[in-house]
Parts: C-alpha cells; sequence; structure tokens
C-alpha cells in the first residue's frame, strides 16, 4: 500500500535550486520509490530522488504537489518530505 499527499509550496522560488536539492536529498535517504506531480500544471510524476526530474516538474510558489511513496518507509518518506515543505525548506 503506498503512501500519498498533497501539499502547496509556499517557497518563493518554489522547488528549484536549493529547496530541490533539499528534497532530493530528503527523499534521498528512504529506501522507497518516490514521485512528485505537480497538479497545478498536470506534469506527470517525477522520480523525487532525481535532481533533474524535480526540475522538470516545474514546481512554483503555490503549486500544488502530489506526493506518493512506495516501499518499505513510504509513510516514514512522505512525512519527512512535508515536513521540509511545510518549514519552507529551512527559509524564513
Amino acid at each position: 500500500m503506498a503512501a500519498s499527499s498533497e501539499i502547496v509550496i509556499r517557497n518563493k522560488v518554489g522547488l528549484h535550486a536549493r529547496p530541490a536539492a533539499q528534497f532530493v536529498k530528503t527523499a534521498a535517504r528512504f529506501k522507497s520509490s518516490i514521485t512528485v506531480a505537480n497538479l497545478s500544471k498536470g506534469t506527470p510524476p517525477a522520480n523525487a530522488k532525481s535532481i533533474l526530474s524535480v526540475l522538470t516538474a516545474a514546481v512554483q510558489m503555490n503549486d500544488r504537489i502530489r506526493l506518493n511513496a512506495d516501499g518499505a518507509d513510504e509513510a516514514e518518506a512522505v512525512a519527512a518530505l512535508c515536513v521540509l515543505i511545510d518549514t519552507n525548506f529551512g527559509e524564513p
């Protein structure tokens, strides 16, 4: 059973540059397969462990995304990525 969550990106640059790198680094800590889809733009699910895939999703500020994880630590993976996003990637 996969874990999934929808969340809005509030970071002013979206998932670009430093926030995207943090996102990928966090996703890479988990064994589960993780994807991110930009629901606002209708992009197909992208590999959350690949910086190029995440950047291709073109996630900007106020875009709604869907995180999906499937594997042994799927719930923890989705929770960790949601916390990262909710805390604005450590930015004020």
